[in-house]
């Protein structure tokens, strides 16, 4: 008699906590500022929204396969080889794809604790180990990684700056840990709030992957060009890493409507540096007027500042989102990024940061 048994998923995948986005409601409340998923508070770009509307005639057949319009318009935008530019369903696919084809079962890959989960779910998806660089002051200490570096190391996952820490790894600390991986490993930096960054020592990774074979970066459409609902992401990667990504990804795996309104997104530069100095602006206010409420918020180069409440009965993260959420103040609880004593905030527009002050200074009096 056939052995008859359960069907079951591979190791790893009944350890993952499935991802749970940004909260978007608020129940109860007359008016609500949706600041929980760091999307710019201008969404995209009118030219974006034009030629994605304009590109109606076309949906009823398959796009070219290698998303050759988009690719070509970021390798002319950024001056890269359009051949080492891999395109997909927001840069979250990319990130997948990227475990999904180097990752094997007991190989290990290394990201910062307080980091995205998708970097932990990809990686037990595919029955490898999760390494957790440990970050006691929040942000990365190259030293503290390259300590968990091994012959097992597989990938290395760098959020730059991080999500939801905000912090960030210069240049020449990114260059120091590349130079301490094996050539079997290979460095992936999600570089997915670059634009906001106004700092010298700061470099999103393009240098970086251009002179060696092991490093990619990722990057993507849904912050600063305002293309969250649409998913668009890229991969500038070596070329052999390139050729490895398009032999696994779906075919077609970029609408072309979606490429036509990242690259409109793209070209749409007043738009975008208007956005970006619009964020520098107000991330600089909210900071000064939550430091002045006497709770802490850390330094930020992101489009989103990570406010931490005080460990006392009625003034905790929890009380301060549930006060807020009555108010119409949607922020993201920080549970899940193990940091649960923290509230994240996204810059948004100017009614919408000052109502979050607002809000945030009534509770703080009522304590």
């Amino acid at each position: 008699m056939m052995d008859m048994m359960s069907l079951s998923p591979k190791p790893g995948i009944m350890e993952i906590e499935a991802y749970v986005p940004g909260r978007s409601e608020a129940a109860g409340a007359a008016r609500v500022f949706k600041m929980s998923s760091n999307e710019s508070p201008f969404g995209p770009s009118p030219k974006a929204v034009a030629a994605y509307e304009q590109a109606e005639p076309s949906l009823g057949i398959y796009p070219e396969g290698t998303a050759r319009i988009l690719r070509e318009a970021v390798a002319a935008h950024f001056g890269l080889a359009a051949d080492r530019i891999v395109c997909g369903n927001g840069s979250d696919e990319i990130l997948t794809l990227l475990a999904n084809a180097y990752v094997q079962p007991g190989d290990e890959v290394l990201f910062s604790a307080h980091a995205f989960s998708l970097y932990r779910i990809v990686t037990l998806a595919n029955s490898g180990i999760p390494i957790e660089v440990p970050t006691p002051d929040l942000k990365l200490n190259v030293d503290d990684a390259i300590a968990r570096i091994n012959r097992k190391t597989r990938l290395v996952y760098i959020a730059n700056p991080n999500n939801p820490t905000a912090s960030y790894v210069s240049a020449s600390e990114m260059r120091r840990l590349h130079r301490a991986l094996p050539e079997s490993a290979l460095l992936v930096i999600d570089a997915a709030y670059a634009e906001y960054v106004r700092r010298n020592d700061f470099e999103a990774g393009i240098e970086l992957v251009s002179t060696s074979n092991n490093a990619v970066m990722t990057r993507t459409f849904s912050k600063a060009y305002g293309l969250a609902g649409i998913r668009v992401g890229w991969a500038y990667c070596p070329k052999d890493v390139a050729d490895v990504l398009n032999r696994v990804r779906a075919p077609f795996n970029v609408n072309i409507a979606a490429q036509h309104a990242a690259v409109a997104a793209l070209e749409d530069v007043p738009y975008t540096d208007n956005v970006v100095r619009h964020n520098e602006s107000w991330r600089a206010w909210l900071i000064e007027q939550i430091r002045e409420l006497g709770l802490r918020v850390d330094d930020s180069v992101a489009n989103f500042v990570l406010i931490h409440f005080p460990e006392k009965a009625g003034c905790r993260a929890s009380d301060a989102d549930r006060f807020l959420m009555a108010k119409g103040i949607i922020m993201r609880g920080c549970g899940s990024y193990d940091l649960p004593q923290c509230l994240r905030l996204t810059v948004g527009s100017e009614e919408a940061n000052r109502a979050a002050i607002a809000s945030l200074r009534e509770f703080m009096s009522s304590r």
